[in-house]
């Protein structure tokens, strides 16, 4: 990367300015990926998924004992 050259030190002041910002911008981002993350992680949402499975498969025995049933 070629350094820039700056003719004064207002443009230094703005690119510092800029990189601060990009870093503010970059920790909040850490910081909403990190609870997304940890929500994610929670035995609640890990069994909300899993409690969808269990319903379809659930369901599906049930109807396959009633369609049994009135097919005898």
């Amino acid at each position: 990367m070629i350094p820039k050259k700056y003719k004064s030190f207002d443009e230094i002041d703005q690119d510092l300015k800029i990189l601060k910002l990009e870093r503010q911008i970059d920790l909040e981002n850490l910081k909403m990926n990190f609870n997304q993350t940890k929500q994610s992680l929670y035995p609640s949402s890990l069994l909300g998924g899993f409690g969808g499975i269990v319903k379809t498969f659930l369901i599906s025995i049930f109807t396959k004992k009633v369609l049994h049933k009135f097919k005898n």
